[in-house]
């Protein structure tokens, strides 16, 4: 590795920080695949393993090539991923919680980089077929080649890789795949509202959900809700919107609409119907959020049995 006053860290713009290194480890940077296949297991289990089951027993293989990465396939398949678990003792008086702070923020390596070297990782795919998260299995498929990054060592003594924004004279290829069971994802999706609409005293007692498919890169998404506060407050809520992407890659919503035939509660959703326009009102430019050398070349989002969205890059 060169110093790191000799090979400064890579510029980013202002509005883009730099990512944090990975850790992989003990210094000098892993000499053959599998020791870094070990490190990496020991990264995901150190950042995620209280969360996921079967992660030990995950196939990952890995080939180096000097400082490049010819290839890595970590396979994912039959990994159960549970929500985090609330803490065993509730905070005290004088010692709030934060949860909107994720555990693992406090655990970011943000190391004095004393050594940096250049690397690719020529291709890497992840697979899970299927991966389980929060009870809703998921078919994943990710395929990407020539992502740039540097080995970093820290004063620490310790190793890692930190990602290198692509460029359009490094540009990044690949696909991506993504499937879920659209009846599953209803049922999960009626768990999740159900517990977070109890923390503000509202019992979920029933939710519709159905997206139908207007196209290869449209649909229209329908929700009907039952929900009940105290003893006396009962009623339905229906939302309506329709999504699409169009061949510039531009993501909008539209037609949204919000209503109950309770009178309370349709007044309830009155006063945020504006704040709801406004926000949907503003497409979204997919392509021009993603870095110079990550270009959109396709998106699709199919609908039937299973929602599927994937993604092609130029």
């Amino acid at each position: 590795m060169t110093d790191a006053a000799q090979r400064p860290a890579p510029d980013q713009p202002a509005a883009r920080p730099a990512p944090d290194p990975v850790p992989l480890g003990t210094a000098p940077r892993p000499a053959a695949g599998a020791d870094l296949e070990a490190r990496i297991r020991a990264t995901l289990a150190d950042e995620v393993g209280g969360q996921a089951v079967g992660l030990d027993r995950a196939p990952i293989t890995a080939e180096l090539d000097g400082a490049d990465i010819a290839s890595a396939v970590i396979d994912l398949s039959g990994v159960v991923v549970r929500l985090p678990e609330a803490p065993a003792h509730p905070a005290q008086p004088g010692h709030p919680t934060h949860p909107a702070q994720p555990a693992s923020a406090a655990k970011r390596w943000r190391p004095e980089v004393v050594r940096r070297e250049p690397g690719t990782l020529r291709h890497l795919r992840v697979d899970a077929h299927q991966l389980v998260a929060v009870d809703l299995p998921v078919d994943i498929t990710v395929e990407l080649t020539n992502l740039r990054f540097d080995w970093v060592e820290g004063s620490d003594g310790r190793v890692g890789i930190q990602p290198v924004e692509p460029s359009a004279d490094h540009p990044v290829s690949g696909h991506a795949r993504v499937a879920v069971d659209k009846a599953g994802l209803v049922a999960t999706a009626r768990g999740v509202l159900g517990v977070v609409l109890l923390q503000q005293g509202i019992t979920l007692t029933g939710l519709d959900l159905d997206v139908v498919s207007r196209g290869p890169r449209a649909a229209t998404l329908r929700v009907d809700a039952a929900i009940r506060k105290g003893m006396f407050l009962s009623a339905r809520v229906q939302a309506t919107a329709s999504v699409s992407i169009d061949e510039n890659m531009v993501l909008a919503v539209r037609d949204v609409q919000l209503g109950s035939g309770n009178p309370l509660v349709a007044a309830l959703l009155g006063t945020i119907r504006g704040k709801v326009e406004a926000a949907t009102s503003r497409d979204i430019d997919l392509a021009e959020k993603l870095p110079d050398g990550v270009r959109l070349a396709d998106v699709r989002l199919d609908v039937g049995r299973e929602i599927v969205a994937s993604a092609r890059l130029a």
